[in-house]
């Protein structure tokens, strides 16, 4: 055996121990690298020389550098944060939500009750002046701060519009990205050894476009990895990357959405394939979230202004002569959008027919292909879908609730396409693919404004008043009477109580029975399209007389009628299946409620934030327990590698001796 020999394992050793120590220094500096995976040499033992005595050995080789790496716990920590991101993303956006359904006196429905009460001063002193100024103060503060609303959401609006525009562009950036560092993988794969740095940083790039996006990948057999996101579509494949871009919505130019770019073709993807990741976040808030805080806020003043409107006109004013009420309030109209798809030529018009039906949503109309003539619409809010269908009556539809393919009747046939207190008419031949959007209450908060200015317009009196007739012996006194039908008639009535059970019978002017019936405690008399109601009891031949207000300006029939409001029930009644009407909701307990609707999104995605983001974050503590650098464990191995080394530098240093004395030796 030479000299060489002992040499050569000395210097194996020595290249060896230094490839170690490069490789534990590569991990110290790289410590805190966020993805950074440890390396460690593997080193094999070379195969042994053959000799007479036996096989010696002759040292070690460097087979490769691998890094520690889990496939399995890197998925999953990719998986968790994408879902991390999407519920912190929605968290951030319903924050800012949240702020815009103020408590207390900065509230809306405060702003309302105000309003509503200030009519309490005006039936108190209806021709005060300065309690009629307040009415118009408190109407404008009310429509104020509906438009604010419509203002921030509208910001709320812009933001996620920009944030959706930025995370598309880095998306696209990291894909660009992830596909060159594919190419130059698959470039080496024909070494046989493995490019860890590489490796590390495309699943960073992977992980960075998890944030925005849930994605799955696939790697084929020249080392790369294509990534696809959306329930199958590729963003990137192998060294090539497909573009995402921002797709306007086809009814709205304020939303976006996101497709993806194929040469010159943009294909959009539906919001719910996103699945999770700040994008997916994004667009929740904006299709459902924004829609639905838009549409509660904008139901509320709606109604309102509607229900006080109508109410005005059923009064008297303070002018001379007294003239019914004009409205208090302007109010955005009822938006129809057609679809920028649309290729037939139908056009839609939409009307609110009854505003205490109105419910916070938008709808979705289409031609029903099961049904010639007929209507499918869709109430955005919670996906309930509905079929109009044309009955044997020439203009006459049926509303029908569809669920598990069977369809129920929702209320009595009616004239035109109606559902949730509006009306809808088609005019025009739709095409079998054309939908339009229907906004009944969207836009009312955008130009609401105060339309009454002079206090003298308010109009405080009743049309009618009530009198008691002389010779009554009952206990029964006039708690009300209202108009509440445009189609009153101030025409002289007469109420007269036949018996001690409550039985009546209204006479006009001729004595001649215009109506009748049977009066229970709270419930009113109605007839000529106003409401009386009593309190107390009335007696046999007791009698009320309902006539023209001699006196407007003393009256304040109308004013109590308005105040009442207050506690009316006018807001989100809904007709159910088999003609049963569910209860609304005050305007004060309307607030309360839709309150408590983003109050409890806030808290859901709070719950759902933290819940995920500790998922994450114990999926990456995972993932780092396997592939991290532990800081202690490579300050051992540095000194283990150290100590070899300088041992295989010592048996390079004996061959040399040996190779002297062999020298020495042979000079002699």
């Amino acid at each position: 055996m030479s000299t060489y020999s002992l040499l050569n394992i000395g210097t194996r050793a020595l290249n060896a121990n230094y490839a170690a120590l490069q490789t534990t220094g590569n991990n110290i500096a790289n410590a805190n690298v966020a993805g950074y995976s440890r390396q460690q040499v593997e080193l094999a033992t070379a195969t042994g020389q053959f000799t007479g005595g036996g096989f010696i050995g002759r040292g070690v080789d460097i087979q490769t550098v691998t890094r520690a790496h889990d496939a399995f716990l890197t998925r999953e920590s990719i998986a968790t944060r994408s879902i991390a991101a999407g519920d912190a993303a929605r968290l951030a956006q319903l924050e800012r939500l949240e702020s815009l359904f103020g408590t207390g006196e900065a509230g809306i429905g405060y702003a309302a009750g105000e309003l509503l009460n200030a009519f309490g001063d005006v039936a108190s002193r209806p021709q005060d002046l300065s309690a009629r100024q307040v009415v118009l103060a408190r109407a404008d503060e009310l429509a104020a701060r509906f438009r604010t609303a419509d203002d921030q959401l509208a910001q709320l609006q812009a933001g996620v519009t920009l944030d959706l525009k930025n995370s598309v562009t880095a998306v696209n950036g990291f894909a660009s990205q992830l596909a060159a560092i594919n190419q130059q993988i698959a470039g080496v794969q024909g070494t046989g050894h493995v490019p860890n740095d590489m490796l590390d940083e495309r699943d960073r790039l992977i992980g960075r476009i998890a944030d925005y996006l849930q994605v799955s990948t696939v790697a084929a057999d020249d080392g790369s990895v294509s990534v696809f996101v959306a329930g199958g579509q590729n963003i990137v494949l192998a060294g090539t990357a497909t573009p995402l871009t921002v797709v306007a919505d086809p009814y709205d130019a304020s939303k976006l959405h996101v497709g993806l770019r194929e040469g010159a073709n943009v294909r959009a993807i539906p919001d719910a394939a996103f699945g999770n990741g700040s994008i997916a976040g994004l667009l929740r808030v904006q299709g459902e979230d924004l829609a639905d805080a838009r549409n509660l806020l904008g139901r509320m003043a709606t109604v309102i202004g509607m229900r006080m409107n109508e109410q005005q006109a059923l009064g008297l004013n303070l002018l001379q002569p007294a003239t019914a009420g004009t409205d208090l309030f302007t109010l955005g109209a009822p938006e129809a959008v057609a679809a920028a798809s649309n290729t037939g030529g139908a056009s839609v018009q939409i009307a609110i027919a009854d505003a205490s039906f109105l419910q916070a949503s938008d709808y979705e109309l289409r031609t029903d292909p099961a049904t010639p003539g007929a209507y499918r619409i869709t109430r955005l809010a919670d996906g309930a879908e509905f079929s109009s269908v044309p009955t044997a009556v020439p203009g006459q539809y049926q509303l029908n609730r569809l669920e598990g393919g069977v369809a129920t009747p929702v209320g009595a046939p009616t004239t035109g396409i109606a559902i949730d207190g509006i009306s809808v008419a088609v005019t025009g031949a739709p095409a079998g693919a054309d939908r339009f959007l229907l906004r009944p209450v969207g836009l009312a908060m955008q130009t609401m404004r105060r339309d009454l200015d002079d206090p003298r317009g308010i109009a405080a009196a009743s049309p009618v008043t009530a009198t008691l007739g002389a010779a009554n012996t009952g206990s029964a006194t006039v708690a009300s009477l209202a108009v509440v039908s445009p189609a009153y008639s101030t025409a002289p009535i007469t109420v007269r109580f036949t018996d001690d059970s409550g039985a009546w019978q209204a006479l006009d002017a001729g004595n001649a029975v215009v109506a009748s019936g049977t009066w229970n405690a709270g419930q009113p008399i109605a007839v000529n399209g106003w409401q009386l109601q009593l309190n107390g009891a009335p007696k046999t031949n007791d009698s009320v007389a309902i006539g023209a207000t001699p006196y407007p300006a003393n009256n304040n029939g109308n004013a109590l009628a308005l105040l009442g409001l207050r506690d009316e029930k006018l807001i989100g009644r809904e007709l159910l299946a088999g003609g049963v009407v569910s209860p609304g909701e005050s305007i004060t307990d309307a607030y309360s409620s839709a309150m408590a609707d983003i109050g409890v999104r806030v808290q859901t995605a709070e719950a759902a934030s933290t819940i995920s983001a500790a998922v994450a974050g114990d999926a990456e503590t995972a993932r780092a327990d396997t592939a991290g650098v532990n800081l202690d464990e490579e300050a051992a191995r540095l000194i283990q590698f150290q100590q070899t080394y300088q041992a295989a530098a010592k048996v390079i240093q004996v061959a040399q001796a040996v190779f002297d004395t062999l020298l020495q030796t042979m000079a002699r």
